[in-house]
């Protein structure tokens, strides 16, 4: 038997082998139903699968009625999809086999190849070699699979798809995780959700979420996608396949595992630790234009919700809600939910008061549009969703029904979608257990949810999506997190800053000998008082070993503060030489914030702003965002720290120089263009007041050697 061999673009018979195989060779299937190898000939044959199927069986004449053949070649006819299912250390040879017959595409379910250990390891290299470039692509190891309902396809070892009658439908979605394609199709089921097709990539060490997706977008019956992420690999591949999706108008939503904080962030800068993995994972999916849910119901929940509001630019004003409510108890509930997610709940102003009161529907003004219990009727709640909308002061209206959705959806359920029906940003909470209200609600597009926690995630999602930043992107090359590395010392440091136009103060570098025998001598371009501070790459955080003094106030005090230095630096951080010392003119301002940049080994360069000084890690309160960034981009992330209103002249405080903040922001982010910085970390930069600019008082940098 003979075949050409095929190439590694995904584009036609590549794309056609990988979602839509007519012959696929079951290699390793079972007869025990108990195994899982067993499941996908099953599901092949129950499901309704018009194509051919060989099961492949080395120990077995039959499997399942059905004639099993020994291997690959013995088969009558070059399969276009083997599914593999033999023993880890069994994989490379079946794939060789693949590529030597001309099979374009292997999925693996086999597992054993994650982890850093050496027989892993091993196994990855003999798989990928065994694909080799042009000839055959691998979809897993550890893939469960994949599915399309629309074409009778279940390639798939996962146990839901032993369930008749599975909705097929538009959206399409694209797990890292195996056992959540049956979970989000049960889900999705039990909601009336129909799905095009579901693809486990497993642990993608070759085809990855980004490329699959990508060779969808030619298939026009996928409406949106639903992601499923445990990690940021692969990043280059999803951010091109999230802007081909948006640029189709396909919404693209995802959930992602690993929100707690680990103690693998923790770094040498305080930036590795505010911009850990789920940040940056969180800053990432942002930039790609992804709606990201805390909740796997906001996930199922979702789509419909981003197919009436807009993707958001960093130029817009904050998003601002409506909630509309005939019963007060549970619209508190959901403005509970929406404050702690950040999203503003507005009061309408008294000219939409005004409107509802001429139109015979009056309410008394708060933040919350009561119709009360005399207001659950068709004529109300149509009237004032109108006039909510017709406002321009939302960006979305929440509805809450409250125990009529459930018996009489006529009074409150038809109007919501009577209104929505054009297309309007407005979404509905049922207080009650109101099933056929929500299906109602569903089948007219309208997004409801009986859980306030699921519809606060969904409208947080929906309306922080932005739309996929166009910038140069610089994703991490092959040798990422391997290079040798210096740690810069402040003065140093400061060089490289004022490189990519970030000011510094004035400083002066002196020998503690020097300070210790004529401190008098020591000429400084700046008055008393002054801080004195250890000069020394191998000492990142000088005040935790007592290497840095404030207030210094004269020449005697001078050398005070440098014997103290060099005391308490020897005795706590032994094998240091303490032979430098930075003077720095004492700066004031309104307050202190932390500027940080780093490449991410998955992808790329970040940049944060943090509150700051001693307690960065404490409060925790940081905005993180892929560089560069630009000058709106940068001022969004001001706006996203709770220490803001610090900076804004809290309770009649003068102002902070937040342009001058932001433009900092700008500059550090500018190291996205070399390759040789890793990381640079500004903490604290004095904000002074506005129109003073921003002083950075420590700073330190790590490049490659």
């Amino acid at each position: 038997m003979t075949g050409a061999r095929k190439g590694r673009d995904l584009a036609g018979a590549g794309l056609t082998a990988l979602l839509d195989p007519r012959r696929i060779a079951l290699v390793g299937v079972s007869e025990r139903p108990d195994r899982a190898a067993s499941r996908p000939l099953r599901f092949l044959r129950d499901g309704g699968f018009s194509g051919d199927v060989y099961p492949v069986s080395a120990s077995r004449t039959s499997v399942g009625g059905s004639r099993a053949w020994p291997n690959l070649s013995a088969l009558p006819e070059v399969p276009d999809h083997a599914f593999i299912m033999v023993g880890a250390d069994s994989v490379a040879g079946v794939v060789t086999e693949c590529a030597d017959l001309g099979i374009p595409v292997a999925t693996v379910l086999s597992d054993g190849f994650a982890g850093t250990g050496t027989v892993a390891t091993a196994r990855r290299a003999a798989l990928l070699s065994a694909a080799g470039p042009g000839r055959v692509r691998v979809l897993g190891p550890s893939s469960l699979g994949l599915v399309d309902l629309r074409r009778d396809l279940r390639l798939t070892a996962n146990a839901i798809f032993a369930e008749p009658d599975l909705p097929a439908g538009g959206v399409f979605v694209l797990s890292q995780s195996g056992s959540m394609i049956g979970s989000l199709v049960s889900r999705g089921k039990a909601l009336g959700l129909g799905f095009a097709g579901l693809v486990s990539v497993g642990g993608e060490l070759d085809l990855s979420i980004g490329e699959i997706g990508l060779a969808t977008l030619s298939d026009p019956g996928i409406t949106g996608y639903l992601l499923f992420l445990e990690n940021n690999s692969h990043a280059r591949d999803l951010a091109e396949f999230c802007a081909g999706a948006a640029a189709l108008g396909r919404p693209v939503a995802a959930f992602r595992v690993g929100r707690s904080r680990l103690a693998a962030e923790i770094a040498l800068l305080h930036t590795g630790a505010l911009a850990g993995d789920d940040d940056v994972a969180d800053a990432f999916l942002a930039s790609c234009g992804v709606a990201r849910v805390t909740s796997l119901d906001g996930l199922i929940d979702v789509l419909p919700a981003l197919g009436r509001v807009p993707a958001r630019s960093a130029a817009d004003k904050k998003p601002a809600v409506a909630v509309m409510t005939t019963t007060g108890g549970a619209a508190a509930i959901i403005v509970d939910q929406l404050e702690l997610r950040g999203i503003t709940v507005r009061q309408p102003s008294d000219s939409v008061y005004a409107e509802l009161a001429a139109a015979g529907f009056p309410a008394a003004p708060a933040p919350i549009v009561d119709l009360t219990l005399a207001g659950t009727r068709y004529e109300p709640v149509s009237s004032t969703l109108q006039v909510l909308l017709r406002s321009g002061e939302f960006d979305l209206v929440v509805a809450v029904a409250g125990s009529s959705a459930r018996l009489q959806p006529e009074l409150v359920v038809a109007p919501i979608i009577d209104v929505a029906a054009g297309g309007g940003p407005v979404v509905a909470f049922l207080a009650p257990d109101a099933p056929d209200a929500r299906a109602r609600l569903a089948a007219a597009g309208v997004p409801a949810f009986q859980s306030p926690e699921t519809c606060a995630d969904v409208v947080a999602a929906a309306l922080g999506r932005r739309v996929p930043a166009v910038r140069e992107r610089h994703f991490p090359g092959r040798d990422e997190g391997h290079a040798e590395t210096v740690t810069l010392d402040e003065e140093e440091s400061y060089r490289l800053l004022r490189a990519t136009g970030v000011g510094g103060v004035a400083a002066v570098i002196a020998k503690v000998s020097d300070v210790l025998s004529d401190p008098a001598g020591i000429e400084l371009p700046f008055g008393y008082p002054v801080a004195v501070k250890l000069l020394h790459r191998e000492v990142a955080h000088k005040s935790d070993v007592g290497g840095v003094i404030l207030g210094v106030t004269g020449p005697a005090d001078l050398a005070r503060a440098a014997a103290s230095i060099a005391d308490t630096v020897s005795a706590r951080q032994p094998g240091v030489l303490v032979d430098r010392l930075l003077i720095q003119p004492m700066a004031e301002g309104i307050g202190e914030v932390l500027v940080g940049y780093r490449r991410d080994g998955s992808v790329g360069p970040v940049v944060v702003v943090a509150a700051g000084g001693v307690m960065t890690e404490v409060y925790r309160d940081r905005s993180v965002r892929l560089a560069p960034v630009t000058l709106p981009e940068a001022i969004q992330m001001i706006d996203e720290l709770r220490y803001r209103a610090v900076l804004a002249g809290f309770r009649g405080r003068p102002r902070g120089d937040m342009a001058a903040l932001a433009e900092t922001l700008v500059a550090i982010s500018r190291f996205a263009a070399r390759q040789d910085v890793l990381a640079c970390e500004i903490n604290p930069l004095i904000v002074g007041r506005e129109g003073t600019g921003v002083h950075p008082v420590d700073a330190v940098a790590v490049v490659r050697k």
